[in-house]
């Protein structure tokens, strides 16, 4: 039986649709009092209003984790509306597709702007008020691309995820002393707009090339992040779950032929 989170302070940020939405959904629906932020103010109302029904409490901020002064922002009406912040959760990130030999200058900014930089400043914001929490929770939004393996188009995410996993070790050793945990999820293909995006047959070829078959929920990345939350990982700190199915397991698409073969 695990100790509850309710009651806890969350901070999602990228909250407001695919699996930032799917962690918000997951601790508001498990009694934590949270806080999702956005880019875009009225596709954030609308995923406040959704996730607080039934009575969970979810309110959103608009911000753009990539400037520095918008996290600070975030922060304070965080401890102003939750009355501190036990958990981060820094899961904003963008995945524009571009070839290394057509990528802009522009476009590498942006993708590290958001997936790594805004890492960075949502941790520095929240800082302070995780130290106060006395037992302070930082749950990082990876991915299998870029730690482990590679897609082509993906070059500037994959780099910005990698950097993530570098900033997260150091980090973890840091803030240590302030009985604070730092953590990542690296999930594999999950069902999300952004997916969505990428067309049926896309999702039909991932699908196939993962060992269970099937792509993942936005619930079971949720289910991760509420598990590092949760007392009983207290102990675990500068850590990655991949949460992908196995997808990086087989050598090739014949080792699942095979396994289903003698199964």
């Amino acid at each position: 039986m695990f100790t509850s989170i309710a009651g806890r302070a969350v901070v999602v940020t990228g909250g407001t649709r695919g699996i930032g939405k799917g962690i918000a959904s997951v601790f508001a629906r498990n009694g934590a009092r949270v806080l999702i932020s956005g880019r875009d103010s009225d596709v954030a109302r609308a995923a406040a209003e959704e996730l607080s029904a039934g009575g969970a409490e979810v309110s959103f901020i608009q911000a753009d984790v990539s400037d520095r002064e918008d996290c600070r922002r975030m922060a304070a009406i965080a401890i102003e509306r939750l009355g501190g912040i036990d958990v981060l959760c820094a899961n904003a990130g963008v995945f524009p597709d571009s070839r290394l030999a057509d990528m802009t200058e522009e476009m590498l900014d942006q993708v590290l702007g958001v997936n790594l930089k805004g890492t960075v400043f949502s941790v520095q914001a929240c800082l302070p008020a995780l130290k106060l929490s006395g037992r302070g929770r930082v749950i990082l939004t990876s991915s299998i691309t870029g730690p482990i393996t590679g897609y082509p188009g993906w070059t500037a995410y994959g780099a910005s995820k990698a950097g993530q996993l570098g900033f997260m070790r150091t980090a973890a050793i840091e803030l240590a002393p302030g009985r604070i945990t730092v953590n990542s999820i690296l999930p594999g293909n999950i069902v999300t707009e952004g997916l969505a995006e990428l067309g049926e047959e896309y999702a039909e070829k991932m699908a196939a090339s993962i060992p269970l078959r099937r792509l993942g929920s936005v619930d079971e990345i949720g289910y991760t992040a509420l598990f590092l939350a949760s007392d009983e990982a207290g102990f675990i700190t500068g850590q990655t779950i991949v949460v992908d199915g196995g997808q990086v397991l087989p050598e090739m698409l014949q080792a699942i032929a095979a396994a289903e073969a003698s199964g």
